[in-house]
């Protein structure tokens, strides 16, 4: 089976493999992990024991175990975690990225016929290449969809080599579909819902028991959140992952992604849905930005500074905001 979409290099595959694997990671993650069984990928936080997300993951039902997508940065962080609470559960949790490449096609014409998941299924595998649909909030009738496929091997199984700005495209359509990511400068930052997880089918509030789970429902019936993910356009500046911001409006928050677009960018951010006119303790404790006109657009630390304010056009998200009800 011919691949002919880009692989996209900054992303990274854990497997969790043998008799357990479902059941330890219902233990872990925010989303029901049976569902998988029944063939469906799934997207879940997973959090720390404070409620805050260390990883965003895409699931993947696969004939060798579940396969975790998420960023490579973060990768190794996460697997030397959650190993930690394997205990004597039967399951083998290992980076399987030198084995599997992690490549994106934009809508089905990218694919071969054979290859896209038939009508009602979100999941197909063949010849040793895995397609599923994207769990993002568009709800598009030509949804994304990730291609997992063997490194090497035969060439028919290979995928098109990584392109220049093939990381940027894929973000920035992340970014379009109000999907969240988490990255190095983020991880452990935010409560699910402050991602709008709980708006993505990424949260099970009937399955029980899980790491972090106490504070996320806590956070969901209590409504005590006061931030949401909301998606800007920003002028030219220096734009960083995890940079705390100022909006016009008085609102607070930070970068969770900005990608260079024209002559600006276009980011996701966890804002204060108030106009507090102060960043508190969640989204860090500084408000400004630089106006400078370097384009850093990596996932370090970032940092603003002088406490200047930030002329951001707000963009719509293709899914319900959600704020008015938790």
């Amino acid at each position: 089976m011919s691949i002919r979409v880009p692989d996209l290099a900054h992303l990274s595959v854990l497997r969790f493999a043998g008799a357990d694997a479902l059941a330890f990671l219902q233990g872990q993650v925010s989303n029901d992990t049976r569902r998988l069984a029944d063939g469906f990928p799934l997207l879940a936080a997973y959090s720390s024991a404070q409620g805050r997300v260390l990883a965003v993951l895409h699931l993947l039902p696969h004939s060798s175990g579940v396969l975790a997508i998420l960023p490579r940065e973060i990768a190794l962080p996460t697997l030397e975690r959650i190993k930690k609470f394997v205990l004597r559960a039967k399951v083998k949790i290992e980076d399987v990225s030198e084995q599997f490449a992690v490549a994106g096609a934009y809508d089905a014409s990218a694919l071969d016929p054979g290859q896209v998941p038939a009508a009602g299924a979100a999941y197909l595998e063949r010849d040793a290449v895995a397609v599923a649909r994207v769990v993002d909030g568009t709800q598009s009738a030509s949804p994304r969809y990730w291609v997992v496929h063997p490194h090497g091997g035969d060439s028919a199984a290979r995928g098109a080599p990584a392109e220049q700005g093939a990381e940027l495209a894929w973000r920035l359509a992340d970014i379009r579909a109000g999907m969240p990511q988490v990255f190095g400068a983020t991880s452990e930052q935010f409560v699910a819902q402050m991602l709008n997880l709980d708006l993505l089918d990424a949260i099970s509030f009937s399955k029980g028991c899980y790491t972090g789970q106490e504070i996320i429902a806590r956070t969901q019936h209590l409504g005590r959140i006061k931030r949401r993910l909301s998606r800007l356009r920003l002028p030219a500046g220096s734009w960083s992952i995890g940079q705390p911001l100022r909006l016009a409006d008085g609102r607070t928050g930070r970068l969770t992604d900005v990608v260079p677009v024209g002559g600006g960018y276009e980011a996701l951010a966890v804002l204060s849905l108030d106009a507090t006119g102060a960043v508190d303790a969640d989204t860090g404790g500084g408000a400004g930005t630089s106006t400078s006109t370097s384009t850093s657009t990596g996932s370090g630390s970032g940092g603003g500074g002088g406490g200047e304010t930030v002329s951001a056009e707000e963009l719509p998200l293709p899914y319900r905001h959600g704020a008015a009800t938790v």
